[in-house]
């Protein structure tokens, strides 16, 4: 049974998911503080976290990187706060996705269920297709559909398998220019845009409307599987 901790203290919120998710066979912790949220994620050990960025002691984000100190469970912002500025600081300390309230219960449990299956997913992947491309992460190649080899340049090849490896999930551009250039004040979109847009040249069937290579406006990038 899948576990999911609610951090939340909206009583009526968090009585109306709970409800939602053991009507559909999950099993439910609650926490209404920073303090019990964390001390729930070490002792009841969630498969995925519901984590609400306004809490009476700590903030949501102190949430994410006390638990990021020991844990890579799964953990989903839900937040009334709609500025891209919290979503970016939440994705950079390691939250998986941002739900916006309201929202709809349905998109919620689809979240959770994309979530929980992609936990402990990134270190297995061997192999994943782009387009008509297949990319063998160990080997570090790429071949097209008739067998050719795709020469990607080596910051190319970085790019790519940062993504790939949270399939899914946004990566902020701050985290992928940190990746890339080794300090987060590199901090320049067209140096991603530049390299985003080779990639999809290279491994979109049509690079103008890209599929897999996904654009987040003022946030970063996705890879969709």
């Amino acid at each position: 049974m899948t576990r999911v901790l609610i951090v939340d203290d909206e009583r009526p919120l968090v009585r109306a998911l709970a409800m939602n998710l053991s009507a559909r066979g999950y099993e439910v912790v609650e926490a209404d503080t920073a303090g019990h949220a964390l001390t729930a994620t070490a002792q009841q050990e969630p498969d995925v976290i519901l984590l609400d960025l306004g809490l009476p002691d700590l903030g949501g984000l102190d949430v994410i990187r006390g638990v990021r100190h020991y844990s890579q469970v799964p953990i989903i912002v839900i937040s009334a706060r709609t500025g891209s500025a919290d979503k970016v600081s939440a994705l950079d300390l390691g939250a998986d996705d941002y739900v916006t309230k309201p929202f709809s219960i349905d998109e919620l449990l689809a979240r959770v269920r994309a979530a929980t299956r992609r936990a402990g997913v990134s270190d297995a992947i061997t192999t994943v297709t782009v387009g008509t491309a297949r990319v063998d992460v160990l080997a570090k190649t790429v071949t097209g559909a008739g067998g050719q080899r795709i020469h990607l340049t080596p910051t190319e090849w970085h790019l790519l398998e940062l993504l790939i490896r949270h399939p899914g999930r946004l990566v902020t551009s701050r985290a992928l220019l940190t990746e890339l250039r080794g300090a987060p004040e590199h901090t320049d979109p067209s140096y991603l845009r530049i390299y985003m847009a080779q990639l999809r040249r290279k491994l979109e069937p049509e690079p103008s409307r890209p599929q897999h290579l996904i654009t987040e406006p003022g946030m970063g990038y996705r890879f969709q599987p």
